[in-house]
């Protein structure tokens, strides 16, 4: 049984944000940046994003999802680097186990623009539980959300 270090999959995990969840596909989440020390993920305006036809701002919900997807991807960043060296299908059961615990998103502006940026960083990385805060902004650096989430890693 050959062991792998988990931080040196933080890229498998990076492509699994960016092509394993089909909700984050249909948004056209790109992954740009997976690391310990924060995460950057972008995606483009299109129209079935529109949560408001009138003004033609994005969902609130997209937001959400974008804000939620960068605090998720570096928190499991940081706890891949944290981990000692296993089984790779012990690592894959560990990380199936993480998830959002709890999750506040504040809307500062209308989510107007061509192309959005969600950045993260950690706050607490524990054992058990790891925090993050977000915020996303558009190509002209407008910041238009930001949030704080609770994630499980343990």
């Amino acid at each position: 049984m050959s062991l792998v270090k988990p931080s040196t999959m933080i890229h498998e995990v990076a492509e699994l944000f960016h092509n394993g969840m089909p909700f984050d596909k249909v948004i056209g989440l790109r992954v740009e940046r997976c690391e310990p020390e924060g995460a950057t993920l972008s995606f483009d305006a299109k129209p079935e994003l529109i949560g408001n036809p009138i003004h033609q701002i994005l969902h609130g919900g997209v937001i959400s999802t974008a804000l939620d997807v960068a605090g998720a991807a570096v928190t499991f960043a940081a706890a891949l680097n944290r981990m000692p060296e296993m089984p790779k299908q012990e690592m894959y059961d560990r990380l199936g186990r993480m998830s959002t615990i709890d999750l506040r998103i504040d809307y500062l502006r209308p989510g107007r623009g061509q192309v959005f940026t969600a950045t993260s960083h950690i706050i607490r990385a524990g054992s058990k539980v790891a925090v993050a805060r977000m915020e996303l902004h558009n190509e002209d650096g407008t910041h238009i959300a930001f949030g704080t989430g609770t994630y499980m890693v343990g």
